[in-house]
């Protein structure tokens, strides 16, 4: 149950990408049949990415990572275009890599402003706007926040950023193959391939016809010169192969997972005394459930849960070798020990209604092992 951290690659992904590692081995800049197959295979992928986001194919540039992407869409576009300005706004919940390409801009003379969210993790359009001046270069939303689930009202948040002329960037991380997105109203969108089931190692970031960004890897001028360097083309493959799959079942797939989700919640809160869901009830992804424990420590009830086979998180996957508190739940305003005591649970394609039944069976006695030794614990709860 931490399909947020990793999700494993869907055999039929696995199967479109094998052919691209011994037989179809061709470079894409190559000029000769076994180039022509890579470029081919590759241009396909670009499609199937692009038609799950609404986009076109020359749209889409390959990377690394959701995180690269990130740094290419964030930076590599307030880079590009100093001359509007000095100032970017972010969202006070985005994800480190977001929020660290920031900090480097900081140190590069940029100013920062953060927009805050209210206590179910919504960001506040008002706080934005009133944050978003005409010497703005970019502001990034992200389309929905991987940890608490909640799904923001990232279009909006673009609409405030074009009056000013400002750029718009969205991480669509958390939210591509998991809600309907269309990239009519922002300029920049980042994608990650393992969180459409595909393989590890590869991402893209969507790039609206007429803008650029500057580069952050020099080379031989592939992905449009924005991203140099040869293409992962069995990575790629399983991108697109994976983008495909999600276009045809994400709708099924949500209502099924949202039954889960909801069973899970329910269950859980229900039967453990002072247990509160985080983020917003109903606006958030269908396989997120995020739930905060009193009086005891998350690392804690991991590694309970861990014994009994259930794999869960206590936060993002890129900050959970921190000690610190989750910025998310802190900038929805909960105290260290309230942010120290959530648990998330995301659910994914191997998950069914046996899985769920139990984790509420056993989260009872795990919960009440751990009041019971921590000195915080009132008498009513041990």
């Amino acid at each position: 149950m931490d399909h947020g951290a990793g999700k494993p690659v869907d055999p039929r992904v696995l199967e479109a990408m094998t052919p691209y590692f011994t037989e179809y081995y061709g470079n894409p800049a190559s000029f000769h049949g076994e180039g022509f197959d890579a470029l081919k295979a590759v241009n396909q992928a670009r499609q199937q990415v692009a038609s799950l986001i609404g986009a076109e194919a020359g749209e889409i540039v390959f990377t690394s990572s959701a995180t690269e992407a990130n740094n290419l869409g964030i930076g590599g576009a307030t880079r590009r275009y100093t001359k509007k300005g000095n100032r970017i706004v972010l969202s006070a919940i985005e994800h480190i890599s977001s929020l660290n390409v920031g900090k480097e801009l900081y140190r590069e003379g940029f100013e920062i402003k953060y927009a805050p969210v209210d206590a179910e993790g919504v960001v506040e359009l008002g706080e934005l706007e009133s944050l978003v001046n005409d010497k703005t270069v970019l502001v990034s939303v992200m389309a929905a926040n991987g940890e608490i689930g909640t799904i923001q009202p990232f279009e909006e948040a673009a609409e405030i950023a074009h009056r000013s002329d400002a750029l718009f960037h969205t991480d669509a991380t958390a939210a591509a193959g998991q809600i309907g997105l269309e990239t009519k109203s922002v300029d920049f969108m980042t994608l990650s391939s393992n969180d459409l089931y595909g393989p590890k190692g590869v991402g893209a970031l969507y790039v609206k016809k007429g803008l650029r960004v500057k580069p952050q890897i020099l080379g031989g001028g592939q992905e449009r010169g924005i991203r140099s360097g040869s293409e992962n083309v069995p990575g790629i493959v399983g991108m697109g192969a994976a983008a495909g799959l999600a276009s045809a079942e994400m709708d099924a797939e949500g209502k099924r997972l949202t039954i889960l989700r909801d069973k899970l919640i329910k269950g859980v809160t229900e039967s453990i005394k002072e247990s509160y869901l985080n983020g917003h009830p109903t606006l958030r992804l269908p396989n997120n459930a995020n739930i905060r424990f009193s009086y005891i420590e998350g690392e804690a009830l991991i590694l309970s849960l861990d014994q009994l086979g259930i794999k869960v998180s206590s936060g993002s996957a890129c900050t959970a070798k921190t000690l610190e508190p989750s910025h998310v739940l802190r900038a929805m305003g909960l105290k260290h020990e309230e942010a120290h005591g959530s648990l998330v649970y995301t659910l994914g394609k191997v998950n069914n209604e046996e899985h769920i039944e139990y984790v509420i069976q056993q989260m009872p006695e795990v919960v009440g092992r751990l009041r019971a030794m921590s000195p915080l614990t009132p008498e009513e709860l041990r």
